[in-house]
């Protein structure tokens, strides 16, 4: 058991405040109690710990709906051959070029350095969408080891899709059904639909059904998509995935769906699918942004930009203001929505127990309740990442006054930087 004292927490839903000692349990998806008596040393379990929080504000921790984690090894890569003039172009020149380099190795050092970023940004799950084509074959073991190293909670997916051949869309599949039967969490990856075929489509639609799961797939990121997709199938990509059942599947995620037809819109409002919104990857790829006001199931992801979702739910504020009248409280309410979705897959590590400790110094009094407080009006114009102060993972800190405890930082950056310049050298 975890003992915080001193702690002003702060609840995510209700922004109720509360201050006090706060008892917080281990294990997946473990809980907290409220105003508890601290026992005695002599009283204690062997492992108890007791952590004073010296009044620094404590709220729940963070979740990221979509990343990608092998990004992270893509920092001050090599020049390209030439520049990317479209979005398509920008897979083929970068992000083709780059998966297809990686082997397990390399996926390990990025799954720890994302770790890392993520654990002192105060997010501890994550939705990974990893894409390794030519090494698919235990990449999810591979990640999942390194999260649970730092204390990560996630569900993983490998990018499956047949730009390298119906073979290596297979081998992918295979890598799912493999980390599915031995115990592993996630969703069958597809990347989008102009790179899978119809056949590929049903074996993940009826791997992800096997398993109780949904697809994790790209839709309508750019507007190639669409109109690859109507002139392939006749349909619009949101009609091809409702035709292929992907939209059935309620633990199913549609990354992005910027440039999706009013008809899309009726069609996912009324299935129970998840959306991931990820502006700062759709304004940095000039894809546009989307409207996403017809769903309440859209959640929000870095894909790959970076580990820190405080910066994400501010950015998606920001641009929502113009795209869709969005409000600080909608928006915040994305941030969360996280936790509906990983809830559908039972316990797998995002629960109550994960908390952010801020060392956050307002100059103005922070006032709680939902309908007359201001706490909102802090969190998108005050704190930042910056102020991730200590950070606990189902009951056990991992990130202790801004510094890595269940890991060394400086040995999983070095892994990181060497993977890095193998990875570079094969790029050049």
């Amino acid at each position: 058991m975890l003992y915080l004292r001193n702690a002003r927490y702060l609840d995510s839903v209700t922004f109720a405040f509360f201050e006090g000692n706060i008892a917080v349990e281990e294990g997946k998806n473990g809980d907290i109690r409220l105003d508890v008596v601290i026992p005695p040393l002599p009283e204690r379990n062997v492992g108890d710990r007791e952590f004073d929080c010296k009044g620094q504000l404590v709220m729940r921790a963070l979740s990221c709906g979509h990343h990608h984690i092998y990004s992270i090894l893509s920092r001050g890569m090599p020049p390209l051959p030439r520049t990317p003039q479209n979005f398509n172009e920008m897979l083929e020149l970068v992000w083709w070029r780059l998966d297809k380099c990686l082997d397990n190795d390399m996926t390990y050092a990025s799954a720890l350095a994302a770790g890392l970023f993520m654990a002192k940004n105060g997010v501890v799950f994550c939705i990974d969408h990893h894409a390794s084509p030519l090494a698919a074959d235990g990449s999810l073991s591979a990640i999942s080891k390194a999260f649970e190293q730092i204390g990560i909670g996630h569900l993983l997916c490998h990018e499956t899709s047949d730009r390298d051949g119906i073979d290596i869309a297979m081998k992918s599949l295979a890598e799912h059904e493999r980390f599915f039967a031995a115990g592993g969490k996630g969703h069958v990856g597809l990347h989008a639909s102009f790179t899978v075929s119809d056949d590929t489509l049903k074996a993940a639609v009826a791997l992800a059904q096997q398993y109780d799961t949904g697809i994790h797939i790209h839709v309508a990121e750019a507007r190639s998509d669409q109109k690859h997709c109507l002139a392939t199938y006749g349909k619009t990509v949101v009609q091809r995935m409702k035709d292929a059942g992907v939209l059935d599947m309620p633990k199913t995620i549609l990354g992005h769906c910027v440039h999706v037809s009013e008809e899309d819109k009726a069609i996912l409002a009324a299935s129970p699918v998840w959306i991931a919104q990820n502006v700062e990857s759709n304004m940095n790829n000039n894809v546009g942004l989307g409207d996403y006001s017809f769903s309440k199931n859209v959640m929000f992801g870095t894909d790959g930009m970076h580990s820190d979702m405080i910066r994400s739910a501010q950015a998606a504020y920001f641009t929502g203001v113009m795209t869709e009248g969005q409000t600080l409280d909608g928006a915040y309410k994305r941030l969360r929505n996280v936790h509906r979705h990983t809830a559908l897959h039972g316990p797998v590590g995002d629960g109550a127990n994960n908390l952010i400790i801020f060392n956050y110094d307002s100059p103005t009094p922070l006032i709680p309740d939902l309908s007359h407080g201001n706490v909102l009006g802090h969190f998108f114009y005050g704190l930042s990442a910056k102020n991730v102060s200590t950070v606990v993972s189902r009951g056990k800190i991992i990130v202790e006054n801004c510094r890595l405890v269940s890991g060394d930082e400086e040995e999983i950056l070095a892994a990181a930087c060497e993977q890095g310049k193998r990875l570079w050298e094969k790029l050049r």
